[in-house]
């Protein structure tokens, strides 16, 4: 599973820039997570996932094992505004998506769906046919993204799991069919 090197610039409204493929004030760009990326991904898992949001470890493990399929919005000016991480294996051809997200003041501009458009892409690439997510059933705007994108209920009960992350923790799971 080999995946090409990534850097595109984005607008605000993630519309990709000029081809001089230098962020101008209000671009972003989307690349592949690095490992100085680390300390400013976690303050971003933090502002958006609140309390469950990863700790620091296992941001840096999975960093470590899944660095090819994690990309983030870079900002240009040290901060990252969003980042999508799909988890694969060697020997399947599922995968699952273990996080999207966007900063608040950046959403509702096709940031997100920009995002996991370039990893299904990756995913596809790399030969993987099933992708699953779980959502919290409340989040109807990341629940319409997904829909949109493809993505549909797994059975049975819609994909509803209930005390899916423990007690009252309940989490739709949707999955998408690649080939």
């Amino acid at each position: 599973m080999t995946a090409e090197p990534l850097e595109r610039t984005l607008d605000r409204h993630g519309r990709l820039a000029g081809p001089d493929g230098f962020p101008e004030p209000g671009q972003l760009v989307l690349r592949g997570v690095r490992e100085s990326d680390l300390p400013e991904l976690r303050r971003l898992d933090e502002e958006v996932f609140q309390e469950v949001a990863y700790p620091a470890f296992l941001l840096r493990q999975l960093f470590d094992v899944y660095a090819e399929h994690f990309l983030v919005l870079d900002d240009g000016a040290g901060g990252l505004r969003g980042y999508v991480l799909a988890a694969t294996t060697a020997f399947s051809r599922d995968s699952w998506i273990l996080g999207l997200c966007v900063t608040e003041g950046d959403r509702r501009h096709g940031l997100g769906r920009e995002l996991m458009t370039e990893i299904l892409q990756r995913l596809s690439r790399d030969g993987i046919e099933t992708v699953r997510l779980t959502v919290e059933p409340a989040n109807r705007a990341a629940i319409l993204l997904y829909r949109s994108l493809g993505f549909t209920p797994e059975e049975p009960d819609g994909g509803l799991r209930r005390d899916y992350f423990g007690p009252g923790e309940h989490r739709r799971i949707m999955r998408l069919e690649l080939c």
